[in-house]
């Protein structure tokens, strides 16, 4: 995690996505993968303000723009993923506004991920069926 004068960086990850998050001075623009946020998330307002989240925390909304690249996973862990780097580099920005984004669960990587399949059966959990016969 470095930064330079004017940009500061950070990494998050959720699930199997990964969100590379360039954070520049700005009026509040987000880029995704070459895409802005409405077009990227779609009519998913939810997941809208989840990535909004830490801005509205700290009281930096339209502070900064956001450059992020995400790979890996669905829309969903993206989205984490990219809340996760978000946090992250508001950190790298003022050490102060840690203390509101540690409160309020936003440093901490989800690491909940698939369950891996064993051996001689179907699934993760899931058993072939039992014949008595």
């Amino acid at each position: 995690m470095s930064t330079t004068a004017n940009e500061y960086y950070g990494t998050g990850k959720r699930k199997s996505s990964v969100a590379r998050v360039h954070l520049r001075p700005g009026t509040g623009e987000m880029r995704l993968n070459e895409r802005n946020l409405d077009e990227y998330f779609g009519g998913h307002e939810a997941l809208k303000m989840l990535v909004r989240q830490p801005f509205t925390v700290t009281e930096t909304n339209d502070k900064f723009d956001v450059v992020a690249i995400l790979a890996g996973g669905g829309v969903v862990s993206q989205a984490g993923a990219l809340r996760h780097g978000i946090a992250r580099a508001l950190c790298l920005f003022d050490i102060e506004l840690r203390k509101k984004l540690k409160k309020a669960g936003f440093l901490s990587r989800d690491s909940r991920t698939k369950e891996r399949k064993k051996y001689g059966q179907r699934g993760a959990r899931r058993r072939f069926q039992f014949s008595k016969r």
